[in-house]
């Protein structure tokens, strides 16, 4: 009888949970969306953030970081 090879168990997959307020008109236009689009809000959230959730697990690129002239933008010049 020849050998068969098993597959690989799968790493589990670990979760965090996130949780986010809003307003009871925020919530309900989410709902009302999500009924229109057939998609749940989990869904939209992460597709809306997807840019933002994959690839920085790592290190995020020196391009995304502020730098203290853009800070200086919003605070009031000293004469």
């Amino acid at each position: 009888m020849p050998h068969t090879k098993r597959k690989k168990k799968r790493k589990k997959i670990r979760y965090s949970k996130l949780t986010i307020k809003l307003s009871s008109k925020q919530k309900k236009s989410l709902a009302n969306y999500c009924k229109a689009r057939k998609t749940t809000p989990t869904k939209l959230i992460k597709k809306s953030i997807k840019r933002y959730i994959n690839g920085f697990d790592r290190n995020v690129p020196d391009e995304y970081y502020v730098t203290e002239n853009q800070l200086e933008l919003f605070e009031e010049k000293k004469n």
